[in-house]
């Protein structure tokens, strides 16, 4: 069986005979964590393997940026400052466009706020409760995101369905004013986010919600520019729908890449036959397969994998390799290498006895 990848954070070392080996005397390999007592690692006889984490750094240290935590924090305060002034300017102007934008402005200010809550939990270090650490509580606020997005999707549509069938007055000249506001803030709020740091799905939670802020303010701006020349009052309902209909694909990509994290499913690109026959490319391995490639978050691929030495190579020279390759060719920074003994690994399955 593949290994579980180990405890993050420590550096860790493992010492076996040769991948060939024998346990029928019960030998047993010592794992040395720096700061831990000493644990023993103990292999069946069903299947006798070697691996080596030395050299290996397995730390899980959070890359969480204080600068994507500032740009969301300025976001939070312009974003719920406006909506307090848009929901009183739909209010006066009987618009369902500046409503709308406006609920959709609070929904955001919550989830900047969920955001924010998300990136100090996430540079809490890993411990005996989450050894991995807390990273994905980032992709967890950004799940909640979407589904916020997702309802208030739901809610606009409903409203402008009614208000389709009873048309409502609306002021278009104050509706204009405040939608042009609103444009400007979610203009600098987009400027904000999108220079932020790194690849960061909580931050691209947060951008995909300004610039639903930002098209419902271009919604509002048309509505009342045309509600102004023709005096037509089902443009703002009309035009609302339009805006939910961008934020909703909007929101379903991130609610689809979120899960997609949380489920451990294989990143783009990195597919274990294209990983495998690359390894086999390597001098020194003579078979790989059994690999496993998922994201601990967006950022940050894990893998495990087995492979057999090649005639003439050394087993234990191979899992440095392997992550080597694996970091070099993939941008897999952790990595698991188990080696089995000559012939008994087909591609994809790992040993036959698994």
């Amino acid at each position: 069986m593949p290994e579980t990848p180990e405890t993050p954070g420590q550096g860790h070392s493992v010492g076996h005979s040769g991948s060939p080996h024998d346990h029928s005397a019960h030998d047993h390999a010592l794992h040395t964590h720096a700061g831990d007592e000493s644990a023993r690692h103990d292999h069946s006889a069903e299947n006798p393997h070697s691996h080596d984490h030395a050299g290996h750094d397995h730390s899980h240290a959070p890359k969480v940026t204080g600068g994507n935590e500032r740009r969301i924090f300025i976001v939070l305060v312009l974003t719920a400052g406006y909506a307090l002034i848009q929901a009183v300017g739909g209010w006066l102007s009987g618009s369902l466009a500046l409503v709308a934008d406006s609920g959709h402005m609070l929904s955001d200010a919550a989830a900047l706020a969920l955001a924010l809550v998300a990136y100090r939990v996430a540079r809490r270090a890993a411990d005996e409760a989450a050894s991995y650490g807390y990273h994905r509580v980032r992709v967890l606020a950004a799940l909640a995101n979407g589904a916020a997005l997702l309802l208030l999707v739901a809610w606009i549509t409903w409203e402008a369905v009614t208000r389709l069938r009873t048309p409502v007055e609306v002021m278009a000249g104050p509706m204009l004013v405040v939608a042009v506001i609103g444009l400007l803030v979610n203009l600098i709020g987009a400027f904000v986010l999108m220079r932020g740091e790194g690849s960061d799905q909580n931050l691209k939670g947060a951008l995909l919600h300004v610039i639903g802020d930002l098209l419902g303010s271009v919604g509002a701006i048309g509505a009342s520019v045309g509600i102004m020349l023709t005096g037509w009052m089902p443009l703002d309902p009309i035009l609302s729908v339009l805006v939910a209909v961008l934020v909703l694909r909007s929101a379903w990509g991130l609610v689809k890449a979120s899960l997609h994290v949380l489920l451990q499913g294989t990143p783009a690109g990195l597919a274990p036959e294209v990983i495998c026959a690359d390894l086999e490319g390597l001098a020194q391995v003579a078979a790989a397969g059994h690999v496993h490639v998922w994201t601990l978050t967006d950022e940050r691929y894990v893998a495990t994998v087995h492979v057999s030495a090649a005639d003439g190579a050394e087993p234990l020279d191979l899992p440095d390799l392997v992550r080597a390759r694996l970091a070099q060719r993939f941008g897999i920074e952790h990595a698991t290498v188990e080696v089995n003994r000559a012939g008994e690994l087909r591609r994809g399955h790992g040993p036959e006895s698994a």
